[in-house]
């Protein structure tokens, strides 16, 4: 019985390898464009930028150049809410080549409660994330770009679906990089632009009984 089993898996080893063996030619045989792909990372479960920070430090780690654009994220500075920037710029000081741009205004009023109404000032963010996303995939020099929230800034209803969807277009000329967007949902036509989708889903949250937001942990 021992040996039908080794021979078991030895027999699927084989095959494999000579799967992984045949993906990796057929790769080295495609065109550069052809060889970077289109990410997207959405869902109303936890999870979406914390992914996209931990594709960042491999791509850091691997000595790869990346580029950040946070759609309606706040800003720098002052009253910032999100400590992975912090790190971005430890790594960035370390000699990583990183770049990140956070645009958006301050949705925390000062009784703790969050804003959801759109200003003017908010769509005038949302358009400053826009020409600098542009600008990066016309002219930029980087292997990976992520484009954090600029999907759910559709469903925010702070930027239409088309002037995403000119980005993507802007991309599929010459895809000399890796893009990479999130959101919470799709709109029809969007999964069919994409080589790679990823749904995070809500099973449990602990936001449910009680536990808020943490510095850290949540933002």
């Amino acid at each position: 019985m021992k040996t039908k089993i080794e021979d078991a898996k030895n027999a699927g080893g084989s095959k494999y390898k000579e799967k992984i063996l045949k993906t990796i030619e057929g790769y080295k045989k495609l065109s550069d464009k052809d060889k970077h792909c289109f990410h997207i990372y959405y869902g109303y479960g936890k999870g979406k930028t914390t992914c996209v920070m931990g594709l960042i430090m491999r791509a850091l780690g691997a000595g790869l150049k990346v580029r950040l654009v946070q759609f309606d994220k706040g800003f720098e500075g002052v009253n910032e809410h999100y400590a992975e920037l912090n790190t971005l710029r430890l790594l960035k000081s370390a000699g990583c080549d990183v770049e990140f741009y956070s645009t958006g205004c301050e949705r925390m009023n000062e009784d703790g409660t969050f804003r959801f109404k759109n200003s003017d000032e908010d769509f005038k963010e949302a358009m400053r994330g826009i020409a600098i996303a542009k600008d990066l995939i016309l002219n930029g020099v980087q292997d990976l770009l992520i484009l954090d929230e600029s999907i759910a800034a559709v469903v925010y209803h702070l930027l239409e679906k088309e002037t995403i969807e000119e980005l993507i277009d802007l991309y599929n000329n010459d895809r000399r990089f890796e893009l990479v967007m999130t959101g919470h949902k799709l709109w029809d036509g969007l999964e069919e632009k994409a080589d790679l989708i990823t749904e995070m889903r809500k099973v449990k949250h602990y936001f449910d009984k009680g536990i808020p937001i943490r510095t850290g942990i949540d933002f």
